[in-house]
């Protein structure tokens, strides 16, 4: 696997590094990068409010998992080469368990820039603990869905995990591969 730096070596490396920097930081402003997240708990209880108003059906599933984390707004960015990185929480049995990260590189045909919401349900203790330990990723073959009226109703769990998506703003066109990958920290690590 190549690293940013290995990229940025390359003759196109540094256009393709420039073009994504300047994707993220025209697409979502010069403090998204660096955003503070001290209101990350309020952001993701606004974002958790928009996915159920977007979904009627959405309470019920919430209420019978064993865990969700909330990513109230998910970068991505890419030409050619493209990378997303947004912050969430995590909540057990509906109390704050920790924060986490979301990271993804993606490589083929793409070009733009969007911003996104996040929810994932955790149908099991198990699942949940996998995504605690930092040993879950979703692989190119996972799908989210799209939030929307009734869709949480027949969206099915994979591999006990459920994924919504929410777009916010921005454009992206992209066949691309590439997956999630998440870092949990525990609250009392904070």
């Amino acid at each position: 696997m190549k690293t940013m730096t290995h990229i940025e070596r390359s003759p196109i490396g540094k256009p393709l590094a420039l073009a994504l920097a300047m994707v993220v930081v025209c697409l979502f402003g010069p403090g998204a990068v660096l955003a503070h997240d001290a209101d990350l708990e309020q952001r993701a209880a606004a974002a958790l409010e928009a996915f159920q108003k977007t979904d009627s059906t959405l309470s019920a599933k919430l209420s019978k998992a064993a865990g969700y984390a909330v990513f109230p707004n998910v970068g991505k960015g890419g030409f050619v080469i493209g990378g997303a990185h947004g912050r969430g929480v995590a909540y057990e049995g509906g109390r704050l368990i920790g924060t986490a990260k979301i990271t993804q590189v993606t490589v083929g045909a793409q070009i733009g820039g969007k911003s996104f919401r996040e929810l994932i349900l955790f149908e099991t203790a198990e699942a949940l603990a996998r995504f605690k330990a930092s040993k879950y990723e979703m692989n190119a073959q996972a799908s989210a869905v799209a939030a929307a009226d009734g869709a949480s109703k027949d969206a099915r769990y994979r591999e006990g995990v459920l994924v919504f998506t929410q777009a916010i703003r921005g454009l992206m066109a992209e066949a691309s591969v590439g997956g999630q990958r998440f870092v949990f920290e525990p609250a009392s690590a904070r």
